[in-house]
């Protein structure tokens, strides 16, 4: 092992990661070849597995150039078991993987546990995953990160896009700011046109460029699960990359357009700021940012005021920003009301 660790790979210190993991996690099983999730179908007539894999993409080098990695993990888990929900299915368990050059165990520890609060977040279970070290293939105190997720449904109650019909009103569900999406061009505008530094504070934010732009992607399994079994939501657009465009089209059959309402729901003041330093238009902001609205949820409008207070009570910021039309599956942004 001397000579696998002169070329750059320490074993001893892996093996402390998966044990310090395990304290974690709570999970004993951890470090096996493979993950192990006990199954129960007695509740399930006719169970569907629905998988989600996703990344966290360029918001890692934000983390890497603050060097603070505790909610780095929350993102990666986010962005794959919103997915899974989206799908109108409960997550049960979540593997993770982390590629390094070197393997610092105070920084996995803190990459890891991101991932272990993500996972309790979402109300499932961390089952495995995989720590790589790869000298020469990541430098410079470089990582990548990457996730899958499994979630179960009734076939019958997944949502599909023949449940949403005409008059369906649109819930938006508050973000967390940028969550995981937009940081190639967002570190474009602060950090290569202009000489922006992570602690300094944007016009219209009340914390530090490192904080705000390391904000976690919020998890909204625990809110939005209960409402999916009850049957009161139609469907779900999880709003990542292409913002409300690409992701609401998702939803829609052939024959129903999306209206939303802008100015109905709260942008966040980055979005704001990022618009005015890069001189970006509303058409850059609107496909690359998800505008404040991490979640869309298409409700019958006779079930629409009871999903609403019980988002409320479960802690959501909830706002009416449109509604279903007759259409052919576009997503239509008024601004009228702005």
């Amino acid at each position: 092992m001397d000579a696998y660790k002169k070329a750059g790979v320490d074993i001893n210190a892996g093996y402390k990661l998966v044990d310090d993991i395990k304290n974690l996690s709570n999970n004993k099983d951890l470090g096996s070849f493979g993950g192990l999730f006990p199954l129960s179908l007695g509740a399930y007539k006719n169970p569907v597995l629905v998988s989600g894999t996703d990344g966290v993409g360029t918001k890692l080098l934000i983390a890497i150039k603050a060097n603070l990695h505790k909610t780095i993990g929350i993102d990666l888990v986010a962005m794959c078991v919103n997915d899974v929900l989206a799908q109108g299915a409960k997550p049960l368990f979540f593997l993770d993987y982390l590629g390094v050059g070197h393997l610092d165990n105070e920084k996995a520890k803190d990459i890891l546990a991101g991932v272990v609060e993500g996972v309790s977040q979402a109300q499932a279970k961390l089952v495995g995953g995989e720590t790589a070290e790869m000298p020469d293939m990541y430098t410079h105190g470089h990582y990548d990160l990457a996730g899958f997720a499994v979630g179960i449904a009734d076939q019958a109650k997944l949502l599909s896009k023949a449940n949403p019909r005409e008059g369906d009103v649109l819930l938006g569900l508050a973000s967390n700011g940028l969550h995981s999406n937009g940081f190639s061009l967002v570190r474009d505008i602060l950090f290569k046109q202009n000489t922006y530094s992570l602690n300094d504070r944007l016009a219209g934010c009340n914390r530090d460029l490192k904080d705000e732009l390391l904000r976690p992607t919020k998890i909204y399994v625990k809110s939005v699960l209960p409402l999916v079994e009850q049957g009161t939501v139609a469907s779900i657009a999880h709003i990542t990359g292409g913002g409300l465009p690409e992701n609401v089209t998702r939803i829609l059959p052939d024959n129903l357009s999306a209206v939303f309402d802008y100015g109905s729901w709260q942008v966040p003041a980055i979005m704001k700021d990022l618009q005015k330093i890069g001189h970006l238009s509303f058409d850059d902001l609107l496909h690359t940012f998800n505008l404040g609205l991490g979640m869309v949820l298409a409700v019958h409008s006779g079930d629409a005021d009871e999903v609403q207070s019980q988002l409320q009570a479960a802690g959501e910021i909830v706002s009416r920003v449109g509604r279903l039309t007759s259409g052919d599956k576009q997503v239509i942004i008024r601004k009228d009301q702005q």
